[in-house]
């Protein structure tokens, strides 16, 4: 075809041609459909006379294709025939970066330790070259570090987000479908890891937490962030004290968890703290934090293996980074988070009519469990969990608050028993008769430690909440304001609680003795 162009322009006849070109034009297609096959033949054959110079000029191009026999009747042969294959899905980005974390590492030393030992090698007059052309250059190696800072500093701008419920701006490298993506991951990890330990849907311990998660999400289903989840409730059968939710709204609740609250209120406040954690974002946060401190101290790490002499001071010195590192930006940064799901989840609770007054009695139920347990109490700054003393007194402070809200919200009214009041004067009359124990010895013997009716410490939490509240087809915000469910919080806690409670109705000689 590039022949009969160039031809065509360079004869001084071209402008004959376009007067013969239709009338000479003859195409002629053959199509053969073997018997045998499912393919076709197509030939196809042009042929050009033109009349250049007295002479006639044939042109013939022949094209040869293969399509595949269509099915049914055929009138014309079809062209080529396409498909696409199936789409192919990339990992998501916090999968990527968990793959390469410790990769980053292992390639930081190893640069690191090269470094030191080329500089170890070269003979001083070597080294004084370096460092004499490291000093003439001084200003180009400034000039490139005060790039790679700007560099840093714009992504770190480009990235910044605002919390969809507090308004504060935080960093986030991962996009939130790459995080859901992550999340499904996660949450097949979890049901393959608690198969055998999940309890069944009719268990009245999964429809307790089955309707205050449902009940949660109604009442707050103006929140953009609540009504586009599916939220799906786990509860597995473990003595931890544990509860999460993952942010594609998969609620994993643990029957020690159960066994540590004392009633409905607590256990919507609990629920709502951890929906909280998945409204905000918190665990995309916490991977993007994570991510970019972990490759601005890859630069930290090199300079390590490089500057100390040994390797078992560049183990020591990359030790203590990774400490500190821990100690000042990991830990602080998740009692942030922790203390931020504090509150918005008091609020996500105030809206569903709980009695917001019963987050401050759990961490302190928490507080006494522990201490009568004997575990040890690590300090705070160690812990990535705020204290139970501070969460505690960070809850008082927006309790007001969420009262306000819970006004608002057309809710019930409270009763008049403050439910902190009640607790603190059964941990009162406990300590009384713990003193009490200990002062008569042996004599008193198996005798109890208070006494109390047989209805003064319920049974068991799901079946005395499911006598009290049946399930209904449309959650009721009245149902929350019923009286308490039972816990398994100590029988010595409860029977105070029940004694103080009578002591406030009228029995005040119980609260002048402890006074």
């Amino acid at each position: 075809m590039a022949l009969l162009c160039g031809s065509l322009f360079r004869s001084s006849h071209f402008s004959l041609l376009s007067s013969h070109l239709i009338g000479n034009l003859r195409v002629c297609k053959r199509a053969v459909y073997p018997q045998s096959s499912w393919r076709t033949t197509i030939s196809t054959s042009v042929r050009l006379r033109a009349s250049l110079t007295g002479r006639t000029t044939s042109y013939q191009i022949y094209f040869k294709a293969t399509a595949p026999l269509p099915c049914g009747p055929v009138l014309t042969p079809c062209g080529h025939c396409f498909h696409t294959s199936a789409r192919l899905r990339a990992l998501p980005a916090p999968l990527i970066w968990m793959i390469i974390k410790p990769l980053q590492k292992i390639m930081a030393i190893i640069l690191g330790r090269s470094i030191r030992k080329w500089w170890v090698a070269l003979p001083d007059n070597r080294r004084q070259l370096v460092r004499k052309y490291a000093w003439q250059k001084r200003w180009h190696l400034a000039g490139g570090a005060g790039v790679a800072i700007m560099i840093v500093a714009l992504f770190l701008l480009t990235h910044l987000d605002e919390s969809p419920l507090t308004g504060r701006t935080r960093l986030l490298v991962f996009s939130k479908e790459n995080y859901m993506e992550m999340a499904a991951l996660t949450s097949d990890a979890y049901m393959e890891e608690y198969a055998e330990l999940l309890v069944p849907v009719t268990d009245p311990r999964h429809q307790v937490v089955e309707w205050v998660v449902q009940h949660l999400a109604q009442r707050n289903k103006d929140i953009p962030e609540v009504s586009d989840i599916s939220w799906t409730v786990h509860v597995v059968q473990s003595p931890s004290v544990n509860a999460f939710v993952l942010p594609n709204g998969n609620v994993f609740m643990f029957t020690g968890m159960l066994e540590a609250i004392a009633d409905v209120h607590q256990l919507t406040i609990i629920l709502g703290h951890e929906m909280a954690h998945a409204l905000l974002g918190h665990a995309a946060e916490q991977a993007s934090v994570s991510h970019v401190l972990e490759l601005l101290s890859v630069v930290l790490l090199i300079a390590i293996w490089a500057m100390c002499p040994h390797d078992s001071m560049s183990m020591l010195g990359h030790w203590v980074q990774g400490k500190l590192r821990e100690f000042l930006f990991h830990r602080p940064f998740s009692r942030k988070l922790e203390a931020e799901a504090d509150q918005v989840g008091l609020q996500l609770a105030a809206k569903a009519c709980a009695d917001v007054r019963a987050g401050p009695v759990f961490w302190q139920q928490m507080e006494l469990r522990d201490q009568l347990s004997g575990e040890p109490t690590l300090p705070e700054w160690l812990s990535t969990h705020p204290s139970h003393r501070n969460r505690v007194v960070q809850l008082d402070r927006l309790i007001p608050e969420a009262l306000e809200l819970r006004e608002r919200c057309v809710c019930p009214a409270l009763p008049a028993t403050d439910p902190r009041d009640v607790f603190s004067k059964s941990v009162r009359v406990l300590l009384e008769n713990t003193r009490e124990e200990r002062s008569e010895g042996p004599e008193r013997g198996d005798k109890p430690l208070l006494t109390r009716s047989p209805t003064s410490v319920p049974t068991r939490l799901p079946a005395a909440f499911l006598a009290q509240t049946a399930l209904p087809s449309s959650p009721d915000a009245d149902l929350l304001s019923k009286g308490p469910v039972p816990a398994a919080v100590p029988e010595r806690v409860m029977a105070a609680r029940a004694t103080a409670t009578a002591a406030e109705e009228g029995s005040q000689h119980v609260l002048q003795s402890t006074s």
